[in-house]
């Protein structure tokens, strides 16, 4: 059996036996004027339809990243680490027992420290009133204090725990401030009704009463009396009405009398 016609490279059989040639394909870039311009139009207004749906996404993608980004700086590196507590106000505590008592490492995430805990924290000191703290950027807290102000002092043994106001104590001294009057009872502390009765009795007494105070004492809620220094009593009862028996213990302060009872500020008796 004859072989059959080769087909040769390029080339191909048509059906009488001959040769044809074979086509090619070639790829060929058109030029700008073979797309018509209503086409042209119409792509591009296509591309910034898209580029406009996708610009809000990637902008929103840019937000994520960088708030995240600076998230981590902030709260998990110690690039803006706490480096320095500065104490402010501080007189009756050191900033040593400030900084003891805060507790805040070197180095912790600044933004990361809880003020609201801090400020409790440094609260504890009898002496400090009121403290707020606030960051101050980049590695620093700054903790301002305000401390309690005496008012009188109470005597605990052979010591004087001076207190506030509120009746709280907060300080302990060996030997009596000149200063500060003394009220004398069982034990000082902001809920004990004595020690409210006795303050309220010195915040009502006249320049003359205090200019002559020895002490304030208290044996109960209906018997507290004014020690003046040169040994006369002005016997006050309760602490009602404290106006009206400072003035009238005022007025009689030129009496001869060792004993004034201002307790009924109405009817007044000395002896």
């Amino acid at each position: 059996m004859s072989p059959g016609p080769a087909r040769g490279r390029g080339t191909g059989v048509d059906g009488g036996g001959g040769r044809r040639p074979t086509r090619r394909w070639q790829l060929v870039r058109a030029g700008r004027d073979a797309v018509p311009a209503s086409t042209r139009r119409f792509m591009a207004r296509a591309r910034r339809r898209r580029m406009r749906a996708a610009l809000p996404w990637a902008v929103a993608g840019g937000v994520f990243a960088l708030a995240g980004l600076v998230a981590w700086t902030l709260l998990g590196t110690g690039l803006f680490g706490v480096r320095e507590v500065r104490v402010e106000g501080a007189e009756l505590v050191t900033a040593v027992q400030v900084r003891d008592v805060a507790g805040v490492p070197d180095g912790a995430p600044l933004a990361r420290v809880d003020l609201a805990a801090l400020a409790a924290r440094i609260g504890t000191l009898p002496p400090v009133e009121r403290v707020t703290v606030h960051r101050d950027w980049p590695d620093g807290l700054v903790v301002r204090l305000t401390e309690r102000t005496g008012v009188a002092v109470v005597p605990r043994g052979q010591q004087f725990d001076v207190i506030d106001a509120a009746g709280v104590a907060f300080r302990t001294v060996p030997q009596r401030p000149d200063r500060l009057p003394l009220l004398r009872l069982a034990a000082a502390g902001p809920d004990d009704p004595d020690t409210r009765a006795g303050l309220t009795v010195l915040a009502e007494l006249t320049p003359q009463l205090r200019g002559q105070l020895a002490e304030v004492r208290v044996e109960g809620l209906a018997r507290i009396s004014v020690l003046l220094r040169d040994d006369r009593t002005v016997f006050w009862g309760d602490a009602t009405r404290g106006a009206d028996k400072a003035r009238v213990a005022t007025a009689l302060l030129g009496e001869e009398a060792d004993r004034i009872d201002v307790s009924a500020p109405d009817v007044v008796t000395f002896r």
